[in-house]
């Protein structure tokens, strides 16, 4: 990113690449964790608490990354943005789904993509909004980091606390007009719920487990680093601004996808729409190294924002067992068919 307001060159000083990608990794897996552990906690307190205490540690982070970069600690930016900011990531990510749900009950893979197509396109904003912040506060002397931290957690303290000051649920047994809950319940789909510790025993959650796993770890591993693929797959022809572009493209194809797919399960299934975007992901995923080997920018440029369309949405009943599972069975009778 400082490429893009004319820094070139690393000093001897500087963090490696390397290093600096454990920020992300760390905030994504205690994304992860903070969601499963405290997924309970936000279904019992409601979404208000849980929005609060998200948009205090997501802010939070920013700003104590802010002191790491000021004081030169990189180990104070893991806790930042890495732990403080991972853990309101997780609280922030779940607490909306649930809420949506209720209010959208006719609807709920809609109302599951609506609630994550907003993390999913966040870079669209941030990138660039980052960028020019980065170029205000830039000096001869640094790169303006530290303050464009301050700022950027300003900036989501101010519009995550609106969120939930403003977040209600409905009112116990209300439905939308003319909405009338079916009398049979769908094929493969049941009524019952499974306790959490019960159902942590079935192969088949650890089954959900693992193919959103698999599923998500291409995924992020390939949004983390899509400026530096792109620019080292097509050295010379890729700049910084471009790659910061594709970035861009990247957010929006993954904002979409989320709420496309969600919303397509309520026609098709949930189970129809894994199957569908599952086989399309792996041979999307599967023409990004080919496009670099050839040389095609278009087809990278296609297959890849496309392969991000196809990552994982999240679905209710599985969010309430572990908010990281947010998916149902792609092999065999499930537990867990919404």
């Amino acid at each position: 990113m400082t490429k893009l307001i004319g820094i070139t060159q690393s000093g001897p000083e500087d963090w490696e690449l390397t290093e600096l990608g454990w920020i992300f990794s760390l905030a994504i897996f205690f994304l992860g964790a903070s969601a499963a552990v405290l997924g309970r906690w936000v279904e019992e307190g409601g979404p208000r608490r849980a929005m609060f205490t998200a948009a205090l540690c997501w802010a939070g982070g920013f700003l104590v990354s802010a002191i790491g970069v000021y004081l030169d600690h990189l180990w104070i930016i893991y806790l930042g943005y890495g732990v403080i900011g991972g853990v309101g990531l997780g609280i922030g990510y779940i607490s909306p789904v649930s809420t949506l749900i209720r209010w959208f009950p006719d609807q709920p893979g809609m109302a599951t993509g609506t609630a994550i197509m907003g993390f999913g396109g966040g870079a669209f904003i941030a990138a660039p909004l980052s960028v020019w912040l980065m170029s205000q506060f830039s000096t001869p002397a640094h790169v303006g980091v530290a303050e464009t931290l301050v700022v950027m957690g300003l900036i989501y303290l101010c519009f995550m606390m609106v969120g939930a000051a403003i977040v209600r649920v409905p009112a116990p047994g209300w439905a939308p007009a003319n909405y009338t809950a079916p009398a049979q319940p769908k094929p493969l789909v049941t009524t019952q719920n499974v306790f959490v510790y019960d159902a942590l025993k079935t192969p088949q959650f650890w089954l959900i487990w693992w193919i959103l796993c698999l599923n998500v770890t291409g995924g992020i591993g390939v949004l983390g680093q899509a400026s530096a693929m792109s620019q080292e797959m097509f050295r010379g022809q890729i700049t910084a601004v471009t790659a910061s572009g594709f970035v861009g493209l990247f957010s929006l194809f993954n904002m979409v996808g989320r709420f496309f797919w969600s919303s397509t399960s309520d026609y098709i299934g949930r189970k129809n729409t894994y199957f569908v975007f599952f086989a399309l992901g792996t041979v999307l995923y599967a023409l990004v190294p080919y496009s670099g080997a050839i040389g095609s920018i278009s087809l990278s440029c296609s297959a890849t924002p496309s392969s991000s369309a196809c990552m994982v949405v999240g679905l209710r009943r599985c969010q309430r067992i572990c908010a990281t599972c947010s998916a149902h069975a792609m092999s065999g009778q499930s537990t867990y068919y919404y």
